[in-house]
């Protein structure tokens, strides 16, 4: 902003311009500057190329770790899986599967149990709620 000619600029044409030519000049140049050398000459050791070391620090993530158990072949789990799904349908077949009888009477009591229950808390002994209340 300029005070001194008796208006207000802001980033007039010739500095927007000025700015324009440097973004330009710089994203020019900025490829040029890039990597000229060849990474072949730099190569070097890795850690997979040695192997595994002992740091002597905890955990040492060198080492892999050992297994716990030994893993199920592809035949073993196709038998555990026919084996369950055999435990499935034999649960099925003897009713395990199957809804209560009285599913309005569950529903009744779910709404219900909670306020019975602190009725009988709050009132310390009722006959109607406990008939083992003296």
């Amino acid at each position: 902003m300029t005070i001194d000619v008796g208006a207000t600029h802001f980033l007039g044409a010739g500095t927007v311009c000025r700015i324009a030519l440097a973004a330009g000049l710089l994203c020019a140049l900025l490829p040029a500057g890039g990597c000229t050398s060849d990474n072949a000459s730099r190569t070097g050791p890795t850690a997979l190329a040695d192997g595994p070391k002992d740091t002597g620090s905890y955990p040492n993530l060198n080492i892999a770790p050992q297994v716990a158990a030994k893993q199920l072949t592809k035949e073993e789990t196709d038998a555990k899986l026919a084996q369950l799904k055999a435990d499935q349908q034999a649960q099925l077949a003897k009713g395990g599967g199957a809804k209560p009888a009285n599913q309005a009477g569950l529903g009744t009591l779910a709404k219900t149990h909670g306020q019975d229950t602190l009725k009988q808390i709050e009132t310390k002994c009722d006959p109607a709620l406990d008939p083992n209340c003296n």
